[in-house]
Formats: C-alpha cells, structure tokens, sequence
C-alpha cells in the first residue's frame, strides 16, 4: 500500500511519519490490498487541536475515519481505532450475509425431491467360503475389516462375524 500524507500549514517530523506508517500497516494485514491502493492520510490543525483524516479505499468499502485531539499521536490512534471499527463491522456484516445465503442453500423446502433411479447403487456379488468361526475371524483381522461373512461349517448357513464397540466379537446366523 502506498502512503500519501497531507499537512496544512505545518510539516511533520519523520518519527510522526514513521509512527503513522506503523500504526496503518498493522490494518493493513486485515486487508486485500494491492500494492497501489493509495492510503491517504490528512493532517490539519484546528481550533481544539489537530484533525487527522484517513481514507482506504478496498474492494468491500472505502474506509474512512477522521478524530481530533490536542496531541497529534493521540489523534492518530484514535482515527487508527475508527477504522479497526469499520472494519470489524464490515467483516461481522459479510459473515450474517454469508450466513444467511448459506442458510437458504439448505432451505429443505427448496431441495428436489431425489427419484430412486437417480441414486447411485454399488452391488456387489459375493461367493461364500465355507470355514469355521476361528478361521473367519482370522481372516476378518488380516482383512482389517469390521465384519465378516462367511457359511458355517457346522450347520452349512450364511453368518456374520463382527466386532464390537466395547470389545469381542459378535455373530449372526441367518435361518
């Protein structure tokens, strides 16, 4: 961001300029700025002190904030704290419009009705080996599975080994 600093009928000392510079290159991490965006800052004296002003224009809004006070720093920090301001309500008043526009988008009302034809299937064939619950469970930890399907070999029926959540295995025999 370039600076431009303006005075009326006084100059200002390096370290005030250097002071200002700190002071907005601090707001400016809360921007997207491009390197040629013009920040101007105007310094004048009134009757009750100094007025500082401050003018950024961004993408969103033009930032704009102006504080009088008797000592120039005071004033400095005072407009600083103006367009930390404006920039926080910018931000909080992006987010609710966001927000609201992210609300809409799940609106369930609004949502298609989704046809049974519409909904991809994966099927998938099976050929079940014949093994006793020993082995099947074997092979359900050597696969790193959670289940198992497999036919009994005791009573030639289709089972399911599974694991449980608090521990051991489980089974399902299918009649």
């Amino acid at each position: 961001m370039k600076y431009q600093i303006i005075t009326t009928n006084r100059s200002i000392s390096k370290a005030t300029e250097a002071r200002i510079f700190k002071k907005l290159s601090v707001i400016e991490k809360y921007l997207l700025i491009k390197d040629t965006t013009e920040c101007r800052v105007v310094i004048k004296d009134v009757p009750d002190g100094r007025k500082v002003e401050v003018t950024i224009p961004t993408k969103v809004a033009i930032l704009r904030g102006e504080a009088v006070d008797r000592q120039l720093y005071a004033a400095i920090d005072k407009v600083i704290d103006k367009i930390r301001d404006q920039l926080r309500r910018a931000k909080t008043k992006m987010d609710r419009r966001h927000r609201e526009n992210l609300g809409r988008s799940f609106d369930l009302d609004e949502i298609e009705e989704i046809e049974e034809e519409d909904i991809p299937v994966k099927t998938k064939s099976l050929y079940l080996d014949v093994m006793d619950l020993d082995t099947a469970i074997a092979n359900m930890e050597l696969l790193g599975h959670s289940f198992y399907i497999y036919r009994d070999d005791e009573e030639n029926k289709v089972a399911v080994v599974y694991k449980r959540n608090n521990g051991g295995y489980g089974l399902i025999e299918v009649d």
